[in-house]
């Protein structure tokens, strides 16, 4: 197994690179992130070159260590330029009307359940970040951010977020705002995310990328 220590700090490339030495596979690619699977199947490693917002998720996960609805992380850490690396439990679907079950028993979050704890704590860490963090989004607690493990145990994934459109509308628009609202060694790869990448046609990522170098 990979030390994971090691990816501390990195460059986002290069953390990809040694899992990819170390076996690890392509499972999964969001918005922000490439997700890694272990060899053995065991964990994944959400790489992210640009992430404002997961550390609040995983700030839940370790207030709450142990919760029966949160994922298990092995492992967290920033990476060079503004990424992170996050090593977790693998999660896998759930069918529609479990994700949906779940979502009803947080917008009822009775206080015998134990999903109470989780969406008071959310909302708190959610009311912080509003204050903290450069173009937080909120709380996102969609029948998307449901899922099981092994066990066939559901666990709330990925429940807040970035306003990413808003980010990228005002670094084509006005950079030197964005470079005001997120500092130059938080941002170094804002342009490399799976988003941007993926839905950007070649004009648009040139413009991108001309308005990150221009406060870089």
């Amino acid at each position: 197994m990979i030390p994971f220590d090691a990816l501390r700090d990195l460059p986002h490339r290069e953390a990809a690179r040694r899992l990819l030495a170390a076996g690890w596979n392509v499972c999964g690619l969001g918005d922000w992130a490439t997700v890694w699977r272990s060899p053995d199947g065991a964990l994944v490693a959400r790489v992210s070159p640009f992430e404002p917002a997961y550390g609040v998720f995983v700030e839940l996960c370790r207030a709450l260590q142990g919760h029966p609805l949160l994922p298990r992380i092995e492992f967290d850490a920033p990476l060079a330029g503004g990424g992170r690396v996050t090593v977790l439990e693998f999660l896998m679907p759930v069918e529609p009307a479990e994700a949906a079950a779940v979502v009803a028993r947080w917008d009822a979050a009775a206080p015998d359940d134990p999903i109470s704890v989780v969406r008071r704590q959310a909302e708190r860490l959610d009311a912080e970040a509003a204050r903290t963090v450069p173009f937080w989004g909120g709380l996102d607690h969609n029948p998307g951010n449901v899922l099981r493990n092994a066990a066939g145990e559901p666990k709330l994934v990925d429940l807040f977020y970035a306003a990413g459109l808003e980010i990228y509308r005002v670094l084509r628009e006005d950079p030197a705002q964005l470079a005001e609202a997120i500092a130059a060694d938080r941002r170094r790869y804002i342009c490399d995310i799976a988003a941007v990448v993926r839905r950007s046609d070649p004009d648009e990522l040139a413009a991108l990328r001309a308005a990150a170098a221009v406060v870089s």
